[in-house]
């Protein structure tokens, strides 16, 4: 399996502006951290159970058809592993994958160019894919269906419509906003699947793992309670491997015990449930100064200077999820259990809800 990106395979800038394939603003800490510890196999990616079981059985019916795979969405919160789980199944298929986002398809030219250069069997996976512009999708949908790119050439009256032939390849989008993808581009999905957060025992699995491959020792305590503040996502347990293991080497005896771990975090501001200091002071904001709430998200977020869609994306669905924070049609308020983790007195809460 090849990964084809844009520094490795393109030799000039103006296969570069066709063709534009991912470059990420932490492209280096990508290559060097983030490929090291990525999985290429089911066998060593860890949770999403049953979606591997699904993944595996649709992988061999497909190499004993001789055909590719049907196109798969993934959608769930950032950082579950939905560009390495594409990874896993080009693997698993013998593909070449071809990696980019949708901010990056700005023009017709771009998404054609990337449709252009596919090979048969090829995997696209498209991050992001919930903002796409509507001509990159209106492109997509019959290469998605038929295999076919619908061009035009001339002009006014002379204007002519042809169909360019694609090689059959499988198309795997990755969304932190499904509901946010059109109707008619979900339809067009085989596959559509939603991540889940990972429990403390996936989480302390992935952390061991990743410790293992980066030679850093670690107590099964150790991993442990780093798990617990991570947030159930693997992407942010991997992190906070690295940040804790710099603590147990300089201040400790460089292995990371729970007492080293609580430590280290205590002094990253991320408390038991893996809360940082952005989420706390959104929680607070909501108490303190709208009553508990409900407030909206864009009053949050300018009180904040915060973007919405960080707020959205990147702490709301934790908060969610832990119960913390309760979304309604008027707002976002605090619930009793985000006032007992702050320490607020929770009949303050009752007044605001009722």
């Amino acid at each position: 399996m090849a990964i084809i990106s844009d520094d490795n395979n393109f030799e000039n800038q103006n296969l570069k502006q066709k063709n534009p394939i991912i470059k990420t603003e932490s492209i280096e800490y990508d290559k060097t951290f983030e490929n090291s510890i990525r999985p290429k196999t089911f066998e060593d990616y860890i949770g999403q159970s049953a979606l591997k079981e699904t993944l595996k059985i649709t992988i061999e019916a497909a190499k004993l058809r001789e055909k590719p795979l049907d196109h798969l969405l993934f959608y769930g919160p950032p950082g579950l592993g939905k560009t390495t789980l594409a990874g896993v199944i080009a693997e698993q298929m013998g593909a070449d994958i071809k990696i980019t986002s949708a901010p990056a398809l700005e023009r017709p030219r771009d998404i054609i160019g990337i449709l252009m250069s596919l090979k048969g069997g090829e995997i696209l996976f498209i991050d992001e894919i919930h903002r796409l512009n509507k001509v990159a999708e209106e492109i997509l949908y019959p290469a998605m269906e038929d295999f076919f790119l619908d061009m035009t050439t001339g002009k006014s009256q002379t204007v002519k419509t042809l169909r360019v032939p694609l090689p059959k390849f499988t198309l795997i989008g990755a969304t932190t906003k499904a509901g946010a993808l059109s109707g008619p581009l979900r339809d067009r999905f085989g596959i559509i699947h939603r991540l889940q957060f990972y429990t403390i025992e996936e989480l302390s699995k992935v952390i061991k793992r990743t410790a293992s491959i980066l030679d850093i020792k670690i107590t099964e305590d150790g991993a442990v309670a780093i798990a617990k503040r991570s947030r159930g996502t693997p992407r942010i347990a991997n992190r906070l491997v690295k940040r804790v293991s710099d603590f147990a080497l300089i201040k400790f005896d460089g292995v990371i015990t729970d007492e080293v771990a609580n430590y280290s975090l205590d002094i990253l501001n991320i408390d038991e449930f893996g809360l940082d200091t952005t989420d706390r002071a959104l929680l607070n904001l909501i108490i303190e100064k709208y009553d508990g709430g409900p407030v909206g998200i864009e009053t949050i977020a300018a009180a904040l200077s915060e973007d919405v869609r960080t707020l959205e994306d990147v702490c709301e669905p934790y908060l969610l999820q832990a119960g913390f924070l309760q979304r309604t049609p008027r707002g976002r308020k605090v619930s009793p259990e985000g006032y007992r983790h702050l320490g607020k007195k929770v009949e303050n809460v009752q007044q605001s809800l009722f």
